[in-house]
């Protein structure tokens, strides 16, 4: 980082809690990863806005949710070498917890976290471009399936409903194999569904799945009374 962007200072402590697993210590990367998360959102959100200014909401995004996704993020994580900057416990490590696209994910938000931390908003979207610069952003390279939270978003907001509330759980299992258990909270229409995964975001997808599975089930009831009525 400090090659390529020289003018991000970041002190070594605050770089080391980035990569740090919770497996190694309790001075851990997750709230870290938590602010990294969020300040990713907002350094996307605003360049995207630069480099597509004919792009619509719904656009904008669709292809944020593809950049910031854990694949996206894994694929960053690789090219910068984060696998080998991990600290984590000799049994996370033995079952490659290192190379996990989960972790990795986790560990590129930790750094952003860290790195806004040091050096503010300008900072994190320095590095942010940097990170993003050779992705491409034609429509042909974004075109995707929307996930389960893009489409449940897309739908609310269709409605001027408030947005979905997603709120952890539960964390099962051993630091090597955790399953994060997520609810999906919808208050508009009165409907919550419970996911899993073996990351927050996963499970954030599986929730999210669950009440779109129950808004339509709740549509093609009110449909068939609604053609009951008529009869």
């Amino acid at each position: 980082m400090r090659e390529v962007l020289p003018q991000l200072n970041v002190a070594s402590a605050r770089l080391k809690q980035a990569c740090t697993h919770r497996s190694y210590s309790s001075t851990h990367n997750e709230r870290l990863e938590f602010l990294g998360d969020a300040v990713l959102n907002l350094c996307i959100s605003h360049w995207l806005m630069e480099r597509l200014p004919r792009a619509s909401e719904g656009e904008l995004s669709r292809t944020r949710a593809n950049l910031v996704c854990e694949q996206s993020l894994h694929g960053i994580a690789l090219r910068l070498g984060l696998q080998d900057a991990l600290l984590m416990g000799e049994g996370e490590r033995k079952t490659e917890g290192h190379l996990r696209p989960s972790t990795l994910a986790d560990a590129f938000e930790a750094l952003i976290g860290a790195i806004y931390l040091e050096g503010g908003l300008v900072w994190a979207q320095q590095w942010v471009a940097h990170c993003f610069r050779d992705v491409d952003l034609s429509s042909t390279a974004q075109v995707k399936a929307k996930d389960a939270k893009t489409q449940l978003q897309e739908w609310l907001q269709a409605r001027r409903m408030a947005l979905p509330e997603y709120e952890l759980q539960e964390v099962q299992g051993q630091d090597h194999q955790q399953i994060f258990v997520v609810l999906c909270r919808v208050s508009s229409v009165k409907l919550s569904a419970t996911g899993k995964g073996v990351s927050r975001k996963a499970a954030e997808q599986q929730a999210a799945a669950g009440v779109l599975k129950a808004l339509e089930l709740e549509g093609r009831s009110h449909r068939m009374k609604g053609k009951g009525k008529k009869k």
